[in-house]
């Protein structure tokens, strides 16, 4: 059993990874982190006209990713796979469901909050409305 773990660090994701450990434990667990471009420039609208920031954004999200991916591996007993990706969350995982061989998605309730959550939707409902395989949301 192949399982995703949609994973930002969120205390939502948190529970996923640790839901996901609990039931699939015996399986291949893949934290997938989606750096999301849409959010950064509403985060940081005037900046992102500057010359080098989106080269500037991308490697600090590397980093960020990274940086999460060692502090959930320390959380867990079993070896975690990790894969990093560009874009909207919602579509880039669909997206990457559907181009791997995955079995299963287990993902936060949410791993936003405030304005950001309400400008961009719900991720876990778009993941449940489209995926291909069976999701799991962990509240």
């Amino acid at each position: 059993m192949r399982v995703v773990v949609p994973y930002d660090g969120s205390e939502q994701a948190r529970k996923a990874l640790d839901h996901a450990v609990e039931r699939y434990g015996d399986g291949e667990i893949v934290l997938l982190y989606v750096q999301d471009f849409v959010a950064a420039g509403y985060e940081a609208s005037p900046g992102a006209a500057l010359p080098g920031y989106w080269k500037e954004w991308y490697e600090d999200a590397q980093a960020e990713a990274e940086q999460l991916f060692e502090e959930a591996q320390a959380r867990v007993d079993i070896d975690l796979e990790t894969e990093s990706a560009v874009g909207r969350p919602e579509r880039a995982i669909v997206e990457y469901v559907e181009d791997n061989a995955v079995d299963a998605v287990v993902i936060g309730s949410h791993g936003r909050s405030g304005v950001s959550r309400i400008l961009l939707g719900s991720v876990a409902e778009t993941v449940v409305r489209r995926s291909p395989v069976p999701v799991t949301v962990v509240r």
